[in-house]
């Protein structure tokens, strides 16, 4: 059974950049989980671009050019799927609200509520997000270490 997976930043980020301290860890779950499908959406995009061209995310950070590139190179890659979001926030979370325990969260809470939605499974590396879920939809989370 092929499971469809969706990408947190931080295990995206991970993924692409050699020099991240989870890269190894995100390459080799990327490469243990098959032919499964691996998701971005416009929130991932979005915050990939926002961090990988900030000046104090690296030395040489990358131009806004070369990071569009590396989407467009994941975009093409067989397994990568877009998910796109058509729900409000208030209406992805509602299920585990009671749950969220911050403005940190918000945006955790958004790609939750998409994966349970589309009846995928959230890949992270934030501890947190497996409280937020809950018994009920840890199904949704693979929290990668």
């Amino acid at each position: 059974m092929t499971r469809n997976y969706l990408l947190d930043l931080n295990v995206l980020i991970a993924l692409v950049d050699s020099g991240h301290q989870h890269f190894q860890t995100a390459q080799d779950w990327f490469i243990s989980s098959g032919k499964d499908h691996v998701g971005l959406c416009p929130l991932t995009e979005a915050g990939f671009l926002r961090i990988t061209t900030n000046p104090a995310y690296r030395p040489a950070p990358r131009t806004i050019e070369e990071a569009i590139a590396i989407l467009q190179v994941l975009k093409g890659h067989p397994r990568f799927g877009y998910w796109e979001i058509k729900e409000s926030w208030v209406d992805l979370t509602a299920r585990f609200a009671v749950r969220i325990r911050g403005h940190q969260q918000v945006t955790d809470a958004y790609l939750l509520g998409l994966a349970i939605k589309e009846n995928g499974v959230l890949v992270t590396f934030d501890k947190g997000i497996q409280y937020m879920a809950g018994a009920e939809f840890n199904k949704n989370v693979l929290l990668l270490q």
